[in-house]
């Protein structure tokens, strides 16, 4: 008799390895639940800009719906060439090392597909975006995550680097400002990161889609890093600065021959990012910053009320510098991050994503999400204060 398979054995052992979003799990319990404050997804409580909208509306009106370069739009490659020498020092040829994707996350996963060899070991600072380490398996790579610290800021140190290389090392992934943590690097730190990735001959994928909110101090882009443009993907985006999350709209910027075998893989599997979407993008690069300032500021002082308010809680929260993500320690409540996570939504009514989820060093954390209205925020926490009371009580 001939066995029975299930649809299960049919599946890559690679997929089947790989958990569920542990973000997506507490957004799918929010979606169900009422009178339910959410502090867990990244997205901007701002709507799209109208002018931006309105470029969007008025190239369907025209009849723009045809695809475009597999590349994308030359014009967006151009304005995102200017933005990009202009504001971090980082200068890209817009017809031979930019390419526009559907998102950011598309631009990783291009990046890690182009480059990964059975067995390549990816190094990744952690806690991190949730992505790097299963893409990087689904392409045959092995994930070696680099634990950081709080009391570091969560910076990567050239200490947790080096004692991560081994001789089958070959890319470093990099994500600063941090989701989750909010740290950033500053020149002075990514120097002795820069010289070990020159040393042991490594490409760096720097995932910068938070560059542009930072308080206090501008962003340094590891690519403008002497010898690091060469070795570096930057990957950027939309999303975050300019609240165009449903958009999807990013792009990575590199070496030629890296960007000509990531577009290779874009050919084949997306064709190209949406027209209206690039032209949206290209007016939110044009004439959407003051926009973005302003709600950079308003994320300023979210930012500020939310650590104010756990350490008033009495929870430890490191002083986030980067993106919108509050990352609070919850030890001494004594439960883990699931069970605070999980308590926190079924009785306080509010949701937060648990650190664990996002990789080492993020166990004993949550991760909290600014980037929605003050009174949500005021709301939230006086919740979160009537949960550790009562945990504490």
């Amino acid at each position: 008799m001939i066995n029975q398979k299930t649809m299960q054995d049919y599946l890559s052992p690679r997929v089947r390895s790989i958990p569920p979003s542990g973000i997506r799990k507490f957004f799918d319990l929010v979606s169900g639940s009422k009178d339910v404050i959410s502090l867990g997804v990244g997205e901007p409580d701002f709507v799209t800009p109208w002018h931006v909208r309105e470029a969007c509306v008025y190239s369907l009106e025209r009849g723009h719906t045809q695809y475009t370069s597999n590349a994308g739009l030359p014009e967006l490659r151009e304005e995102i060439g200017a933005y990009l020498s202009r504001s971090f020092r980082t200068d890209y040829d817009p017809a031979n090392e930019i390419l526009v994707t559907v998102g950011g996350s598309e631009a990783i996963d291009l990046a890690l597909r182009a480059l990964i060899e059975p067995g390549d070991e990816i190094l990744i600072p952690e806690p991190c975006y949730i992505s790097y380490s299963p893409i990087a398996s689904i392409g045959g790579g092995v994930p070696v995550g680099i634990e950081t610290f709080a009391k570091d800021q969560f910076k990567l140190t050239a200490e947790a680097l080096k004692s991560k290389i081994t001789p089958k090392s070959k890319i470093l992934i990099l994500c600063y400002p941090s989701n989750p943590t909010g740290g950033i690097m500053t020149y002075e730190d990514w120097l002795p990161i820069a010289k070990l990735v020159e040393e042991n001959d490594l490409i760096v994928i720097s995932d910068e889609i938070y560059a542009e909110l930072t308080y206090g101090s501008k962003h340094v882009s590891f690519p403008s890093l002497p010898k690091m443009k060469d070795r570096t993907i930057l990957v950027s985006g939309f999303s975050k600065a300019f609240a165009m999350t449903g958009w999807r709209m990013g792009y990575a910027c590199g070496h030629r021959e890296l960007i000509s075998a990531m577009l290779k893989i874009h050919q084949y599997t997306v064709m190209c990012a949406p027209v209206m979407g690039q032209i949206a993008a290209l007016e939110a690069l044009k004439n959407g910053m003051e926009e973005k300032d302003r709600m950079m500021e308003s994320y300023n002082q979210r930012r500020r009320l939310v650590v104010k308010g756990f350490r008033e809680i009495g929870l430890d929260c490191h002083e986030p510098q980067g993106a919108f993500y509050a990352f609070p320690s919850i030890t001494s409540t004594g439960m883990t991050s699931e069970e605070f996570a999980q308590g926190l939504l079924t009785e306080g009514k509010v949701a937060a994503v648990p650190g664990n989820v996002f990789g080492l060093g993020g166990e004993g954390f949550i991760r909290c999400s600014y980037a929605t209205s003050v009174a949500q925020l005021n709301e939230a926490l006086d919740r979160i204060g009537k949960f550790v009371l009562a945990r504490k009580g």
